[in-house]
């Protein structure tokens, strides 16, 4: 039987993350305030546009592959109807709406897929 114990594992230049291969992990997640235009908590991602109300764009760091990700997001209020559009290599946008109106929402949102 073999055991590996480590805090830190980094690539072999020391500085980057290691690849991971078989398996997936997100590569862009971020937690935004609820009126859509701060950014509380992130990794991967650039920047955000508060696109109108209860629209949000989400912009990566690092571009994906290709435009088939896979982003999915909670929100912190009651929305009956939540979606991700204009999904593109580097950005993916969020709607909320309440069933009457588009609402500014907390979101937290990950996404999956191959970096390019």
């Amino acid at each position: 039987m073999s055991e590996i114990r480590a805090d830190t594992i980094t690539a072999s230049d020391g500085t980057s993350p290691v690849t991971l291969t078989k398996q997936s992990a997100a590569k862009a997640w971020n937690n935004t305030s609820a009126d859509g235009t701060t950014i509380q908590n992130s990794f991967g991602i650039s920047s955000l546009v508060d696109s109108d109300t209860g629209v949000q764009t989400h912009n990566v760091t690092n571009s994906f592959n290709d435009a088939n990700t896979v982003p999915t997001f909670t929100v912190s209020n009651n929305v009956n109807q939540q979606w991700t559009s204009n999904l593109t290599t580097s950005s993916w946008t969020t709607r909320n709406y309440t069933g009457s109106a588009y609402d500014d929402v907390q979101i937290r949102t990950v996404c999956h897929g191959d970096l390019a």
